[in-house]
């Protein structure tokens, strides 16, 4: 089996070390992808959104499958040109993937589904003057996004209606449409479920940490650490995020005839009255993908395919490795705003079985690059740099493994938040 992975991640690194493992021992390769991938993978230079080079790629390698890392080729409609070719793709529509690229249009299907959700109010460019009223029907925290693809980074929550106002403007002078909402209450859960039309198949739930520093301080970020399972969620806590959110969902798409196949990412508050959709998101999440596919014993190869192939219904329940996952993220100097690169990467230690690496913003060190004589192997190319997840028996198990791992690895200027997972682990979270 030959398997063309698109996205340069730590993400994307997940999903090869995944796939690597299954018993068929796929052909892997991957575009763009990063230096640290190299062990696993053949690295092809095409972007993620070159449609007709990726079709050409996947035409040369000779593709069994195509999976879509990424949510800004879904968005630009990629899979929808490999299907077209005859490829098998896991990776929803372009029209499917408007619950990511839209949040309006994804209120509009949540709102045809009963999903509980914010309440919502956009606004188009050109309507400026209309920002002061749209903040006077919310607050005293106003939630604000970029209503289009913006990294994980376009989302402002905030008790500072100047923030609000500045974040509103910052958008509508972009171009971009805006969107106020109300604020849910309740600490927040990663849900990802694969999606075969109307089949819905749950992974474990993740929790990510968004904000740059310790105690949620600091601006959103693309993410920096994530832990799985939830100790805090209910028993029947997915159970009731599937019928309550992902089913209905997933029901509504086939009934506008736009079926979705993929992964879809329900990111939820849990308030007084259960869950809630915070946004929907088209893809794999990072980081929380890191943690959540490391404790997966189902062979990843076959399950994707059967995502692809419609034959989802037809697969073997999912088996789980007992115990938890952290993943933290290594940032580098910078990061979100504007990121150093090209520094040297040094202390990157083995792999284990319970603690390793993934690259994200990384490249190939060049020649007489490093300190002294001892030149390092790769350097910083991007604000996420390295993944570094930690496996045991329980989630403070998992959590010292992976920071362990972590106070080995020297980058100049560097930062990771100290406290993924400890909430929960701390019995902070209740609900």
């Amino acid at each position: 089996m030959k398997i063309l992975v698109i996205g340069a991640g730590a993400r994307e690194h997940a999903l090869l070390k995944g796939l690597s493992a299954d018993p068929v021992r796929p052909e892997l390769h991957v575009a763009p992808g990063n230096a640290g991938m190299a062990g696993l993978a053949t690295i092809h230079d095409v972007p993620v959104t070159d449609a007709g080079g990726l079709v050409t790629l996947a035409r040369s390698v000779a593709a069994d499958l195509v999976v879509i890392g990424p949510e800004a080729p879904l968005v630009a409609g990629v899979a929808d040109e490999l299907r077209a070719e005859g490829f098998a793709v896991f990776g929803p529509s372009a029209k499917a993937a408007r619950l990511e690229g839209s949040k309006a249009f994804a209120k509009d299907v949540m709102a045809a589904a009963g999903v509980r959700t914010a309440r919502a109010r956009q606004l188009a460019p050109g309507a400026e003057a209309e920002v002061d009223s749209a903040l006077d029907e919310f607050g005293p925290t106003w939630v604000v996004k970029d209503d289009g693809l913006a990294g994980g980074k376009g989302v402002v929550v905030t008790p500072d209606r100047a923030v609000a106002r500045a974040h509103a403007e910052e958008v509508l002078a972009a171009g971009n449409p805006v969107l106020f909402e109300s604020f849910l209450t309740g600490p927040e859960v990663s849900l990802f479920c694969l999606v075969d039309g109307e089949t819905v198949v749950p992974l474990l739930p993740a929790q990510d940490h968004k904000r740059a520093y310790d105690d949620d301080k600091g601006p959103n970020t693309g993410g920096m650490g994530a832990y799985c399972p939830l100790p805090w969620l209910p028993s029947d806590g997915v159970e009731r995020i599937v019928d309550e959110v992902c089913r209905p969902v997933a029901a509504e798409m086939v009934r506008r005839g736009e079926p979705y196949s993929g992964l879809l990412y329900a990111g939820l508050a849990w308030g007084p009255e259960g869950p809630a959709v915070v946004e929907f998101n088209a893809r794999f999440g990072d980081p929380e993908t890191q943690a959540v596919l490391s404790l997966l014993k189902t062979p990843l190869a076959g399950l994707l395919d059967a995502v692809a192939r419609g034959t989802l219904a037809e697969h073997p329940a999912l088996e789980w490795e007992d115990g938890a996952a952290v993943t933290v993220v290594l940032a580098a100097e910078g990061y979100p705003a504007g990121p150093r690169k090209g520094d040297a990467i040094s202390g990157l230690p083995e792999d284990t079985e319970d603690a390793y690496v993934l690259h994200a913003g990384t490249a190939a060190a060049g020649s007489g690059s490093g300190v002294g004589s001892a030149a390092p192997e790769f350097v910083s190319a991007g604000g996420r740099v390295l993944s570094v997840v930690g496996k045991g028996a329980d989630l403070a198990e998992a959590r010292e493994r992976a920071y362990a791992l972590l106070e080995g690895i020297e980058l100049k200027g560097s930062f990771y938040r100290h406290d993924i997972g400890a909430a929960a682990l701390e019995g902070r979270i209740s609900l």
